[in-house]
């Protein structure tokens, strides 16, 4: 007899990040569509406020600092103004609010949709875990941690080819047969953030992506007092010599906004 217990792998919670190029002449307009209205029917909770994690069913608007374009193109992501985050643990909320926000924003905007899914970890056991995780930031109030961050990429062919196993040792640090650490690996580089970085993941449903959709859509939230992190972490992980899995990732646009309180915040 043998046991039967493969883990499954199916999403265990759902997110769109909805981006909005509004035309100024528009804004007014926008500013007072009854994007509330339809958040609160859907049982979407504002995660302004959020304290101890993310709400299971949630909405957050996001104001737009900078943008910076990046290896990949995305014209949506690149010129949104704004972004507005919606998720739940069941794909129909999500669904349902991205339908209802196109009825509300009608003919002048056609939103950029990056969306994505949770899943449980692939690579990671209880040692990673405790590493990585285990004392990881979780959601604190906009006045607490008001950046927001989005940076979405996307994994080269090669990196597709490799098995999960080779996959797999690109997250650990790599040593010669003395011992001596040759790179840190994806955990190392990225350690810096752990302490500070509010870090949050979306895959594609499919992996890779179809066309014109991204891999993975990272995103990030921190004080003011750890932006310098947030990039410092980037630059770790985009160094070759540190962190070889960066040479088969391609990035989207690199996404700075602001959390704000409310819809019409985003166009005041």
């Amino acid at each position: 007899m043998r046991a039967s217990d493969t883990r499954s792998s199916d999403p265990i919670r759902y997110g769109a990040y909805i981006c909005l190029n509004v035309p100024a002449a528009s804004q007014a307009a926008m500013a007072s569509a009854d994007v509330p209205a339809l958040a609160k029917r859907l049982g979407l909770c504002n995660e302004y406020s959020s304290a101890a994690g993310d709400p299971p069913q949630s909405i957050a608007y996001l104001r737009r600092v900078s943008v910076v374009s990046g290896q990949i193109a995305d014209a949506g992501l690149l010129g949104a103004e704004a972004i507005v985050h919606v998720a739940a643990t069941a794909p129909d909320p999500v669904t349902e609010f991205r339908a209802g926000l196109t009825r509300l924003l009608g003919q002048a905007v056609t939103p950029r949709v990056l969306a994505g899914v949770v899943r449980p970890f692939s690579y990671t056991g209880q040692a990673m875990f405790n590493f990585s995780y285990a004392e990881r930031v979780l959601q604190q109030p906009a006045a607490v941690m008001p950046n927001a961050f989005l940076v979405p990429v996307s994994k080269t062919a090669g990196w597709w080819q490799k098995d999960w196993m080779e996959r797999h040792t690109y997250f650990l640090p790599r040593y010669d047969d003395a011992g001596t650490m040759r790179n840190q690996g994806h955990a190392l580089a990225a350690e810096r953030g752990i302490a500070c970085l509010l870090r949050r993941t979306y895959k594609s449903i499919a992996e890779p992506a179809a066309d014109g959709d991204f891999d993975f859509v990272s995103y990030f939230e921190c004080a003011d007092a750890d932006v310098p992190v947030f990039h410092e972490v980037c630059g770790a992980l985009r160094d070759i010599t540190r962190n070889p899995e960066w040479a088969f990732v391609r990035e989207g646009p690199t996404w700075h906004g602001r959390r704000t309180a409310t819809w019409a915040g985003l166009f005041s």
